[in-house]
């Protein structure tokens, strides 16, 4: 998956498989990736030192899940990690 944030034509094309279940790829930049099957998706966010993979189940509102995890995300740039 951290290719992914340099070239993200991989899984453009293939999607972003993760725990033996593919997400289709929705938006994809040098920070964040995001997919979705059916009514649950994926968010993965890369910081200084980690890429954070976030999972959210059907009834989570995409965009809720989504701004918690940039939230996090902007936290653990800050203290440099």
């Amino acid at each position: 998956m951290a290719g992914a944030f340099n070239d993200p034509s991989y899984v453009q094309q293939h999607g972003i498989h993760l725990s033996g279940k593919k997400y289709m790829l929705l938006r994809a930049d040098d920070r964040s990736i995001y997919g979705r099957s059916d009514a649950e998706g994926v968010i993965l966010v890369r910081t200084k030192q980690a890429i954070l993979v976030a999972h959210y189940p059907a009834g989570v509102i995409a965009g809720d899940a989504t701004k918690i995890v940039e939230q996090l995300a902007d936290y653990l740039i800050s203290v440099q990690y």
